[in-house]
């Protein structure tokens, strides 16, 4: 059974740094993509950024990229998120996903399968 866990969210000012984790366990990382998404009160789940765990290639949005870094521990089956210079608008909850499946958009929800629960942060002016 896939199951993903985020942890590493909080509370942190403007300017500040946080990184975020993804354990990924039950599935064949070598074919899968791995995706950060974050959702705002009110707004809809928008892509931060996704990796291909058989080559590393990131790919980010625009409003992250220079800021976020996205990375993989294969020892770890872990995928992070680092988070600098950290803005209010950066304020969401933040959630991983994966896909097995080949040839998508991975910069859409609905291309992934598999959601971990979430993971808070906030960010004070």
């Amino acid at each position: 059974q896939v199951q993903l866990g985020e942890s590493g969210g909080g509370l942190v000012q403007a300017g500040d740094s946080l990184r975020l984790s993804c354990a990924a366990h039950g599935f064949t990382a070598s074919r899968s993509v791995v995706g950060w998404f974050r959702q705002a009160p009110g707004k809809e789940r928008e892509f931060v950024a996704n990796i291909r765990w058989d080559s590393g290639s990131p790919y980010y949005a625009d409003s992250v990229k220079g800021r976020f870094t996205i990375s993989i521990n294969n020892a770890k089956n872990t995928v992070y998120l680092q988070l600098n210079t950290l803005a209010p608008e950066d304020t969401a909850v933040y959630y991983c996903a994966a896909s097995q499946r080949a040839y998508r958009n991975y910069t859409i929800v609905a291309s992934y399968d598999y959601w971990g629960q979430g993971t808070q942060v906030t960010v004070s002016s």
